[in-house]
Order: C-alpha cells, then sequence, then structure tokens
C-alpha cells in the first residue's frame, strides 16, 4: 500500500513540474479572436448565471475587460457584492480601464437562486423592466453531486437547478433575447452527460437517486434542451450553442468528500492536470464573443472547437418530450 502510494505521489509530482514547465514555456489559455480587444463586446448586455465564483467568474471578468456590460446572477448577494469588488480591483491592477456605462463595461449583481422558481421569475422580471437589450445569456451555474435533497418547488436539487431553473430563466427572457438579435445563448454542459438519461418515469428521482448518474442525466438535459431551442429559434437570429469546459479546478466539487490523507496527493494531481477557471472558461467566452461562431448554433464545443454528440444526445423526440414536460414542471403551461 506504502508503495503503491509513494508511486502515486512520484507519478503526480512529475506530471506536476511537466504542466508548470509546458505553462512557463507558452501561454496556458487561448488568445481570444480579436486579440482581447478590450472594444470587442463594447455596448453589449451580458447576462451570466453563477458568476462570483470558479467559471462563471472567470467569463464575468475577461467579458468585462472586452467591453462587455455584464449582470451577474448570484444566489448569495453578498458573495456576489465582494466578487464584484475584487474583479474591479484586479481590472485596475492588470492596467485596463475600471468599467463604467459611458465606455461600454460596467458590473451589475443581481440576486437569483436558481433553486426557487419564485427568485427565477423575481430577477427576469426585474431585468425586463430595467433592460433595453440582452446580447448574450450565459447559463453557467451548476450544483454537482450534491446528497438527495429538493428545491423550493419539490424538485431533485441538480436537475432543478442545473435544467429546470435555466430552463424558465431562458424562455422568460426570450424576448428579449430576440428584440435585441443578432443575440446568444450558451449553456454550459459537461462531458459527463455520456453517463445520464432520461428516465421519464422519475425525473424527481423519487424512486431512486444516485448523485454522479442525476449530475450527469442533468447535464444531458442541458444539450437537449439547447438543441431543441436552437430548433425553436430557427429564423430569429438568436443563437444557442452548447459547451463542456473540461475538468477545472472549482468549488463545484465542494459535496465530494476526499479523504484527510488522501488530499495532499488530490491538491497536488488537481494542480497538476486540471484547468484553471481561466482556461475552462475560455469556451464560454469564445462562445458569447467571437465573431467566428456568429449565426452558428445547435452545436456542441469543447477547447472552442466543434464536437461531436452521442446519439443520446441528439435525439429530438426525447428532446421534445423534455421540453413539453418541463413547460409543465416550471409552470409555464398548466
Amino acid at each position: 500500500m506504502a508503495v503503491a502510494t509513494a508511486v502515486a505521489l512520484l507519478a503526480a509530482l512529475g506530471g506536476a513540474l511537466w504542466l508548470a514547465a509546458r505553462r512557463l514555456k507558452g501561454p496556458g489559455v487561448r488568445q481570444l479572436h480579436g486579440g482581447g480587444n478590450p472594444s470587442l463586446m463594447h455596448g453589449k448586455t451580458v447576462v451570466i448565471t453563477g458568476a462570483n465564483s470558479g467559471l462563471g467568474r472567470a467569463t464575468a471578468a475577461e467579458l468585462l475587460r472586452l467591453g462587455a456590460r455584464v449582470i451577474m446572477g448570484c444566489r448569495d448577494r453578498a458573495r456576489a457584492e465582494e466578487a464584484a469588488g475584487q474583479l474591479l480591483r484586479e481590472l485596475r491592477q492588470s492596467g485596463s480601464p475600471e468599467p463604467d456605462a459611458g465606455a461600454g463595461g460596467e458590473l451589475v449583481v443581481k440576486e437569483l437562486d436558481l433553486a426557487s422558481l419564485s427568485s427565477v421569475r423575481a430577477f427576469c422580471g426585474e431585468l425586463l423592466q430595467e433592460e433595453s437589450r440582452l446580447d448574450v445569456l450565459i447559463n453557467n451555474a451548476g450544483v454537482f453531486q450534491c446528497p438527495y435533497m429538493k428545491t423550493e418547488d419539490g424538485f431533485e436539487m441538480q436537475f432543478g437547478v442545473n435544467h429546470l431553473g435555466h430552463f424558465l430563466l431562458t424562455n422568460l427572457l426570450l424576448g428579449l433575447l430576440k428584440s435585441s438579435a443578432p443575440s446568444r445563448i450558451v449553456v454550459v454542459s459537461s462531458k459527463l452527460y455520456k453517463y445520464g438519461d432520461i428516465n421519464f418515469e422519475d425525473l424527481n428521482s423519487e424512486q431512486s437517486y444516485n448523485k454522479s448518474f442525476c449530475y450527469s442525466r442533468s447535464k444531458l438535459a442541458n444539450i437537449l434542451f439547447s438543441r431543441e431551442l436552437a430548433r425553436r429559434l430557427e429564423g430569429t437570429n438568436v443563437t444557442v450553442n452548447v459547451l463542456h469546459p473540461g475538468i477545472v479546478r472549482t468549488n463545484l466539487g465542494r459535496h465530494i468528500h476526499i479523504p484527510l490523507l488522501v488530499r495532499p496527493l488530490f491538491n497536488l494531481v488537481s494542480w497538476a492536470f486540471f484547468k484553471t477557471p481561466l482556461e475552462g472558461a475560455q469556451t464560454s467566452i469564445y462562445l458569447a464573443s467571437s465573431p467566428e461562431v456568429e449565426g452558428v448554433s445547435g452545436r456542441y464545443f469543447g477547447d472552442c472547437k466543434e464536437e461531436e454528440l452521442l446519439p443520446k444526445a441528439m435525439d429530438e423526440s426525447v428532446a421534445r418530450k423534455l421540453w413539453d414536460i418541463s413547460e409543465v414542471m416550471v409552470g409555464m403551461l398548466k
């Protein structure tokens, strides 16, 4: 056991040193098209869910640097305000001009709890009242492999937040997105969709619950939703694309228990092989801002390139049935 642990530790250390050398040799993140042009997103309004940490925060920071007006939709307003303050300080320290409405960039914090349909409706109601346009919606927030629990409305938490909350949010904002066209919807999914399936007999996991499977199912639902939405939006000049960010070092895995003795090894391995939030956010930033994907819709991306999907993620009949049931579950249809 001790020998195996030592071998694993040495392998992880070797990997860490290799990655460190690679990162020192060249840039660790993809250079955005437009060369990080600070005016690329000038005059555009972007909503990002879960923007106070991890991928969402990194996405918000980069789009802010590109001149976007970024609205952070976050469950914990105090943490979101703190994150916003840090983003502005980092922007100043980097030498970039601090954003303001006149220069095209701005940072706005709004409360949004995707585990509460009433919170989603309140957020959208406020947004529709205050905003004249919405150029990009990034459905980023997520719950990962949590113990069995339910949302305020009685849905299994992962399916409720990752799919249903964003389903309602997107539908309520569609009118504004259409009137702002050309506009974009970006949905963050996961490669783990491959291990899920849509069980219409137990969408709420009341018959059985496996936290890994249910996460995968919610991410498969993200893809099916994105493809069906893209079909419905044909001809509107509103595009919808879905992505996987890869394995990223974020707080998304807070529900995963790692034994105390293994944590140093896990931390070393994650540093060596997992992406940073900024690296993981590159595809979200690319789909939100790059001229390369103007007019592209209904596709699945990873590392800023289109990738193929498994047949179950392209099943149009399942996608339509999931849409119809989701409409009922969130109260859009009685």
